[in-house]
Formats: C-alpha cells, structure tokens, sequence
C-alpha cells in the first residue's frame, strides 16, 4: 500500500526562480504537461510542495518553483528567491527582450470560506488548467488541491497557480507574466 499523501507546512515553502532547467527528479512529480506553441515550449509539473513550470524559446529558459526550503536546489542560475509570507512581486529581465514578472500571496481563510475558494478552484482547474487532488487518509475533509491555469496572450504567457492547504485553511497563489518580443 501506498504512503499516504503529506502537503508541506506553508511556512516551510518558498518561491525561486532560475535562468536554467531544473531536472524533474528534483521534485515528487504528481502530474505533468506540456505544451508547445507559436515558438515556445511550457511544462508544468504539479509536485508535493506546489509546482515547477518551465518555459523556454530555445534561447532562454526560465524555471519557476515551488518548494520547501529544506529541498537541495542549485545556486546557479538562481534569479529569485522569497518565502511565502503575504504579498510579494518579482521582476526579471532576460535576453532577447524577455520579461517575467511574478506575484505570490499567502492568504489564511475562515473554514467556511477556504471550503467555498477550496470548490471553486476544483472546478475552474478541471476546467481550464491543470488540477490535482492530493488524496490523504482524511476521508472526510478536504484534500489538498494544486492547480495551474495557463493562458496565451499577445506576445506572452499568463500562468496562475493555486495551491490548497486544507489543515491551515490557507491558500497560495502565484501570478507569473512571461512577455517577450
């Protein structure tokens, strides 16, 4: 049988951005897709601790990460780095005119409201992204959720990630704007 599921704390959990491929064995990949389009490729791996997406031109690549801060990441190639604490925002330039910029939230809500966000990002996820539902041996309440919602626009790439914690009724969220020329 299986180990069941354990979500990370969120206080354990931080962001980092890098210039280079971060191989997949880093993570515990629970669900992965690619896509390729109009010239670039985007893969998005959902893991234990959150997500990895990368995104790349053929000329740059850019790697976004969830992860707990105890997980043995490279120094090299490291753009951005920050716990999740409430708000923060992150620029980059890269070559070749690409932008990226990042927003991530940490938010604690009431149950009945981290139950009523909890569903609907179910729902938007099967929908228009990427979901997964992280199964634990709590039968009862809710499971852990990872979802990640890419979408094209003129010139770049919007991608939302929400991830749930359903023991500390919190929510993550990252916004990343990828704009290149």
């Amino acid at each position: 049988m299986p180990l069941p599921y354990v979500r990370p704390k969120v206080a354990e959990l931080v962001f980092r951005l890098y210039d280079r491929p971060l191989h997949p064995e880093l993570f515990d990949v629970l669900l992965c897709r690619t896509v390729k389009r109009d010239g670039y490729t985007l893969t998005v791996w959902l893991t234990q601790a959150g997500h990895a997406l990368g995104w790349t031109d053929g000329r740059v690549h850019i790697e976004e990460v969830t992860a707990t801060a105890d997980m043995e990441l490279p120094e090299t190639g490291r753009r951005l780095a920050h716990p999740f604490q409430g708000s923060r925002t992150g620029r980059c330039t890269f070559a070749g005119g690409v932008r990226y910029q990042v927003s991530s939230q940490l938010e604690v809500l009431q149950p009945e409201q981290f139950a009523h966000v909890h569903e609907e990002l179910a729902l938007e996820g099967a929908r228009k992204g990427l979901a997964f539902h992280c199964k634990t041996e709590n039968r009862l309440g809710l499971s852990p959720l990872g979802v990640v919602i890419a979408t094209a626009i003129p010139s770049g790439l919007n991608v939302t990630a929400f991830h749930t914690f359903p023991d500390e009724f919190a929510l993550i969220k990252t916004q990343s704007l990828i704009e290149w020329m």
